[in-house]
């Protein structure tokens, strides 16, 4: 399993968790990849993934609150209570299902989820191996070391940072807004790559491509040891 987290909303976890999904029906078609957001507040990406990759949005969501507002917020307007153990059950049979599940997150991992909870919670109480997705831009640098120490503080292991262009950015531009050596030195955490900014996100040949280009070993050390087994 792997948890996709980001430092904030709209961020590029949908991108990443897309482009690894499409990279594993491409290059590993006789592998199952599961992909599951537990929780989703207004309409995106349950519609998304049902429509690029044939997933019933029930399974791939298993609590949907309609207003797109944090959680306890959306549940509080909706007056319901947020059951983490149906999306807890939720991954436990996804995860019985498929050979590999990605875990999109809510937000960015300091992101609430119920009154008392945030998704770096939810990561550690779950045991979930996260990556983290800091968008290109001004402010990269001190949003991608203030969420790795947010990860350390609630020890939730941090496979590593994707850096994504949320829209087309040279790379001068890349390099002065999120230079991946400064990031690594502050951090202590790979950087493992960086989406470029992708227009069509139903284009799962650029999808496949642009995961191609992230260090998957670290990324996903499963799908390492399947090469070596099938080998």
């Amino acid at each position: 399993m792997l948890l996709i987290t980001s430092t904030d909303t709209d961020a590029g976890k949908t991108v990443l968790t897309a482009a690894l999904a499409a990279y594993g029906q491409k290059h590993h078609p006789l592998q199952n990849w599961g992909i599951i957001k537990p929780i989703q507040c207004g309409t995106g990406d349950r519609e998304f993934y049902a429509e690029v990759f044939d997933r019933a949005m029930s399974e791939t969501v298993p609590i949907y609150l309609e207003k797109p507002l944090a959680p306890p917020i959306a549940a509080a307007q909706a007056g319901v209570h947020i059951d983490l153990g149906i999306a807890w059950q939720a991954l436990q049979r996804m995860q019985q299902q498929h050979d590999f599940v990605l875990v999109e997150g809510i937000g960015g991992l300091g992101t609430p989820i119920t009154d008392e909870l945030v998704i770096a919670d939810l990561a550690r109480d779950w045991r979930l191996p996260a990556v983290l997705v800091v968008p290109v831009k001004l402010g990269s640098i001190a949003s991608a070391v203030a969420n790795v120490a947010l990860a350390r503080q609630y020890n939730v292991q941090l496979r590593g940072i994707v850096l994504n262009c949320t829209r087309p950015l040279s790379t001068t531009e890349i390099a002065n807004f999120a230079p991946a050596d400064l990031i690594q030195s502050l951090t202590t955490t790979p950087v493992l790559g960086c989406l470029p900014y992708l227009s069509d996100l139903h284009d799962l040949d650029a999808l496949a491509a642009a995961a191609a280009d992230l260090e998957l070993e670290i990324l996903l050390p499963n799908l390492a040891a399947s090469r070596m087994i099938a080998a």
